[in-house]
């Protein structure tokens, strides 16, 4: 069972992700919170899984909020839920421990597959903010070259149609059903291609993608 924070200073809509989330039942909503202080005092008293962070809230924002969570709590997995993709945000959200970062317009299954992916540590970022993404990861450049993607590894048009496919933002079953594949092949082949390319995670891979015209 996926425990599950909810910080909106909203009620409506608080109430309606609950609702939302509630209707799966791999995932439990164990506490809402009207602001960042409240979310943090839920997460010291609950230790949930994962946080649906908004950003804008009174008190304490969404980005303070995931620093001090995240500086306390590093299992925690955050997720910010917004209606703001600005540059700024997303930066400041990745820049202070951020797991993910997607619009409140998110279709109810997405949302659900999301909160999923995020608590079994996958990065989910909206396909609208890979830019600044990309520009966050290149200003935090590491310093051991052991750590950077090698670009003369030779990738198979199979791997690079499954790289694009990440861009897109599709999950492993919308993958599998566009390569005619199952969803433990594509599991299988995208941790080879992060161990390949020597990358973390999917948004990396996402990033290298973009960089290196693979899209």
């Amino acid at each position: 069972m996926i425990k599950v924070v909810i910080a909106d200073d909203q009620a409506v809509i608080r109430n309606g992700i609950k609702f939302i989330i509630e209707q799966d039942p791999d995932i439990q909503v164990a506490g809402c919170a009207a602001n960042g202080k409240e979310a943090f005092e839920l997460c010291e008293r609950l230790h949930p899984d994962v946080v649906l962070m908004d950003i804008v809230m009174p008190v304490c924002d969404g980005i303070e909020a995931t620093k001090r969570i995240k500086e306390k709590f590093s299992t925690i997995k955050i997720m910010i839920l917004t209606t703001f993709n600005d540059d700024e945000n997303v930066a400041s959200a990745l820049k202070n421990g951020a797991d993910g970062f997607v619009l409140k317009d998110i279709e109810t299954e997405e949302l659900l597959l999301t909160v999923k992916s995020i608590a079994k540590g996958l990065r989910v970022i909206h396909e609208d903010a890979f830019g600044t993404v990309f520009k966050q990861l290149n200003s935090d450049k590491t310093t051991n070259e052991e750590q950077k993607p090698d670009l003369n590894i030779q990738l198979t048009e199979r791997e690079i149609s499954i790289i694009r496919l990440i861009v897109f933002g599709k999950n492993n079953k919308e993958i599998a059903g566009e390569l005619f594949l199952s969803e433990g092949s594509v599991r299988n082949m995208i941790s080879a291609i992060l161990s390949k390319l020597k990358l973390k995670d999917r948004t990396q891979l996402a990033v290298f993608a973009v960089k290196n015209n693979l899209i």
